[in-house]
């Protein structure tokens, strides 16, 4: 099950700091092709979530491998997974069935991570 939490964890890593780099360092206009959602908020709190998403990449692996408080590797999953639940809700009420899949995905692969990293497989 430790192996399992540490692919789920590199992958959700990947996904959130790739998300988030975009949404960091790409103008608001370029990516609402991509994030259509994007069009509705400001270039702030675009940026905002990029840099919550990298943080939460950080918190998923860098206190994990480093053996340094530990406990900060669940917490980072279960923000993440608070950020797909609002997330999966603003696709839901702007009628966006293509965004859901993703964010429904991630949602599951977080809520394991926490899960895993908070029970039996913690520290």
């Amino acid at each position: 099950m430790n192996v399992f939490l540490w692919i789920a964890q590199a992958i959700l890593a990947a996904m959130f700091a790739m998300s988030g780099l975009e949404k960091l360092v790409r103008p608001k206009d370029k990516l609402a092709g991509k994030y259509p959602w994007t069009q509705t908020f400001s270039q702030t709190a675009v940026r905002s979530i990029g840099v919550m998403e990298l943080l939460g990449t950080i918190g998923l692996i860098v206190p994990a491998a480093t053996g340094i408080a530990p406990v900060l590797t669940p917490i980072a999953a279960t923000g993440l997974a608070i950020m797909m639940i609002l997330a999966g809700a603003l696709h839901i009420r702007r009628k966006e069935p293509s965004g859901l899949m993703t964010t429904a995905v991630l949602l599951v692969l977080c809520a394991l991570v926490a899960w895993g990293r908070f029970g039996l497989y913690g520290w």
